[in-house]
């Protein structure tokens, strides 16, 4: 989803003094113009004060992160709420609350608008904003005061964000804040503190994608600066030579050599701080068997040549025709999931994860194939489905469930964190969930004892939370057309997460009926 060029304010600087650069009252409100105004005592006014009402005194949140939805078609107002990584859920709730009152006061009757204050951000409109898009809204914050060497201070900066940025973007949990605060220190004792922040519902891909787009505005906004602020809609960062955040355990500290003369000067884009464990695959060829058989053709036998030519026509014929068709339908897919947003796995890094497919490692079969219980380079467990050769699914429902799933980020859908398509081999790696399905739950004596009421009031709750995401609050509509006892896992916390949408199908907004062609589902 891309805004249109006519919004307001396509870049808005506020500058702040360095002495009163952490005091939450420099606020920002950006008025859009995409989606018009509503007229006063509407419908869409009342739902808009409902959801913000809603939002801002959602006591059951405690990470941050909050999203609401109120009213039917085009009267439907969404909103999302974001506060920086150590704003306690108290102070959170009330800078958001100060936002709503700023944004109703800056922009009246506007459908869509976007602010708040330098702990938190605010946004509504007629339209979801949930899920990454990049865009022109770009909101810049500084500080006055200069620094005295520019390349040595962006130097510790560049380290210092892009090591924040892996940390931050690589979170596990939905429930969890991808956000992540350090400082940097040369050998001069100058120091650069920083925090870096994506909303909870963005990928992997998605939230280094922004995170580096918003450190790339550092030229338009805070060159030379002591102190700076990027606010993207999905993701920000913020710096400074003092600190202005409260410190964890998990805050970061690093100690970096000067920059030297030998040194290159740094790029606008940050540098990776650490080893590279992406293979370059800018160019992949794939390289064919090119055996040339030389025959021996007797002068005399005229027959004899005429059918060893046929023969060696129709057996090069044949085996290049598997392969030719092979890349064909390996290309198709290529096309169709180069943009989502999963991360691409080769297939000798889930082999080696996997121990070869081993049967130790087996944690069941489902109707795309075994799944596998492994362990990442970075020492994360995951779950590897694995596409059956006796599998009744195949192409189509490997690119539907990569293309649905990589959109999708929702406390109670299990989440894919990329998938992996080379020759035969059709792959799909999600979070490890350790208590498997609800299936072994209910059916099983032992396991079912220990699903009290309170437990199972939980489960249902977050199900029916998943589906209402699906079905009304994602960017597309979809129908699960699967929804089972196997498709439900369960996370440590025997909290539920819908899973498998091979069969799942996008539906438009208004759209209550499917003609299928076959017959789906359980």
């Amino acid at each position: 989803m891309v805004l249109r060029r006519n919004i307001s304010f396509l870049c808005l600087l506020v500058t702040l003094t360095s002495e009163a650069i952490s005091k939450p009252e420099y606020e920002y409100a950006v008025c859009i113009k995409e989606g018009g105004d509503y007229a006063p005592n509407s419908t869409y006014e009342s739902n808009l004060n409902t959801v913000l009402s809603r939002l801002t005194s959602n006591t059951q949140i405690d990470y941050g992160f909050y999203n609401s939805s109120y009213g039917q078609d085009s009267d439907r107002v969404y909103a999302t709420g974001l506060c920086r990584g150590d704003v306690t859920p108290q102070k959170c709730r009330t800078c958001l609350k100060n936002s709503s009152f700023l944004l109703l006061k800056q922009c009246p009757h506007q459908r869509r608008a976007a602010g708040g204050y330098e702990e938190c951000m605010l946004h509504y409109s007629y339209r979801s904003v949930l899920g990454y898009y990049d865009s022109d809204f770009r909101v810049y914050l500084r500080s006055e005061t200069s620094v005295i060497d520019w390349d040595q201070y962006s130097y510790m900066l560049n380290k210092l964000l892009s090591t924040l940025r892996v940390k931050a973007a690589t979170t596990d949990s939905y429930l969890n804040r991808k956000y992540a605060a350090g400082n940097a220190t040369d050998p001069s004792s100058e120091t650069v503190h920083a925090v870096v922040q994506c909303s909870p519902d963005l990928t992997l891909a998605e939230c280094n994608d922004c995170l580096d787009g918003a450190f790339s505005e550092i030229p338009k906004c805070c060159n030379n600066r002591s102190g700076g602020m990027v606010i993207k809609f999905s993701c920000n960062f913020r710096y400074d030579n003092s600190r202005f955040y409260e410190p964890t355990p998990d805050t970061l500290t690093l100690q970096l050599s000067s920059l030297g003369s030998p040194s290159p000067s740094p790029s606008p884009s940050p540098p990776s701080p650490t080893p590279s464990t992406t293979a370059n695959f800018s160019e992949t060829t794939y390289h064919g068997k090119s055996n040339r058989s030389r025959a021996v053709i007797a002068k005399y036998v005229f027959p004899t040549v005429v059918f060893v030519g046929l023969l060696i026509f129709i057996c090069i014929y044949l085996r290049l025709r598997k392969p030719k068709k092979h890349l064909e339908s390996e290309a198709k897919v290529d096309d169709e999931i180069t943009q989502a947003q999963s991360s691409q796995f080769d297939f000798d890094t889930i082999r080696i994860a996997t121990n070869n497919f081993s049967d130790a490692n087996k944690l069941g079969q489902g109707g795309f194939g075994p799944v596998y219980k492994s362990t990442l380079f970075n020492e994360q467990e995951v779950a590897v489905k694995r596409l059956s050769s006796n599998s009744g699914q195949g192409d189509i429902e490997f690119k539907n469930e990569v293309l649905l799933m990589s959109r999708l980020q929702h406390r109670n859908l299990v989440r894919l964190l990329g998938f992996c398509f080379e020759r035969e081999e059709r792959i799909l790696v999600y979070e490890f969930l350790p208590n498997k399905s609800l299936n072994n739950f209910i059916f099983d004596p032992v396991q079912r004892s220990h699903l009290d009421w309170k437990k199972r009031y939980k489960i249902i709750e977050g199900i029916a939370r998943g589906l209402l995401y699906l079905h009304q609050d994602s960017q597309q509509r979809i129908v699960h057309r699967d929804l089972k006892l196997s498709n439900i896992l369960l996370d440590a916390n025997m909290n539920p997460k819908i899973s498998d949408f091979g069969l799942a199908r996008l539906f438009f907004v208004d759209q209550t009926q499917f003609n299928a062609s076959k017959i789906a589902g359980t």
